[in-house]
């Protein structure tokens, strides 16, 4: 059911994050950056994509690694090349926000910097990996607002603009907690007036206080615990808060109503086998009720983690979804 590379990936995964986790809600963040596999940006192009990257904010340190097309005629790009105009008619330019339960990875990982390339290259797309702080150090609402500086950063990039409309046509996605953040960014541009073309929500993460049929079925299965999981709710929301925070449970009793406001068209991937795909499909069914373009790809057997590697069908089920999501013509 689970390919067995998969299988290892993901338990390698689990087991240095039991080991990073701490009963009292503290996080040993120096042997998670020596655990996490990192990669670093790469001019010479690979696989016809180069990245670097930027700090976007100084006074929170914020990076983000750009990827990009290179041209075939380019041998490696200098420092003119790498802000250069964009030379289509229509580039999609999509913000990603890695997964990690808003406490581990970050852009630099080497599973996420392989996921952006292939993003770039199906997509033919600009690729903005947003290196959010995590907690338990930075809580609520810190990868929000990163995720809302670099919004406002891609979208005042001229070079970014596609040769159509000089407009940045831009799309948000992100895996697990960075697909939670993908929801709560594209609120605030709506609220802003900052034009998202569309959220890409790959498993995402959400929560609440009652427990789902699948959380419960589930539960120790295929990777995850719902102990794991309510550990890192407790290092995200504000102390004191339970898992109804709207930050968590965006349609629960203390969530924002979406209807009657022109909210991105969103695609909500989720995995069968994710023990809270009973909350992605409870968002995807909130769009929805609220009037909201919503596109929902339940894939059954899939695990979490599966569009990390392309050793099943459902991965090149969802980068063909993707793909075909961020096209001009959609």
């Amino acid at each position: 059911m689970v390919p067995l590379n998969t299988w290892v990936l993901i338990s390698n995964f689990k087991l240095a994050y039991n080991l990073l986790r701490r009963p009292d809600g503290t996080f040993n963040r120096h042997l998670a950056e020596f655990l996490d596999r990192k990669v670093p940006a790469n001019a010479n192009p690979v696989d016809g994509v180069f990245s670097f990257d930027v700090i976007i904010d100084r006074g929170t340190s914020l990076l983000s690694r750009i990827y990009r097309r290179a041209d075939a005629q380019e041998s490696q790009p200098n420092i003119v090349d790498l802000e250069k105009p964009v030379n289509s008619e229509v580039v999609p330019v999509i913000i990603f926000f890695h997964g990690g339960s808003f406490a581990h990875s970050s852009s630099n990982s080497a599973i996420y910097d392989t996921l952006c390339r292939r993003l770039v290259g199906l997509c033919k797309a600009v690729v903005v990996s947003v290196n959010y702080r995590r907690a338990p150090e930075n809580r609520y609402p810190c990868p929000y607002d990163d995720g809302w500086t670099a919004l406002k950063w891609v979208n005042s990039r001229t070079w970014l603009q596609s040769k159509k409309d000089s407009k940045v046509h831009i799309y948000l996605a992100g895996d697990s907690s960075g697909g939670n953040i993908v929801h709560h960014v594209a609120l605030r541009a709506v609220e802003s007036g900052i034009d998202v073309l569309g959220n890409i929500l790959l498993n995402p993460m959400f929560g609440g206080q009652e427990r789902t049929e699948s959380e419960k079925r589930l539960d120790g299965k295929y990777f995850v615990t719902l102990q794991d999981r309510d550990w890192y709710w407790r290092a995200f929301l504000p102390e004191r808060e339970d898992r109804d925070h709207p930050a968590c449970n965006p349609f629960g009793p203390k969530g924002k109503s979406l209807e009657g406001i022109k909210f991105p068209k969103s695609l909500v991937v989720v995995a069968g086998l994710d023990l809270v795909h009973d909350r992605q499909i409870t968002y995807a069914e909130g769009l929805k009720k609220a009037g909201q373009d919503v596109k929902l790809l339940y894939l059954e057997q899939a695990t979490i983690g599966f569009y990390l590697l392309p050793n099943n069908n459902y991965f090149h089920t969802v980068m063909d979804e993707i793909s075909e999501f961020v096209s001009p013509n959609c």
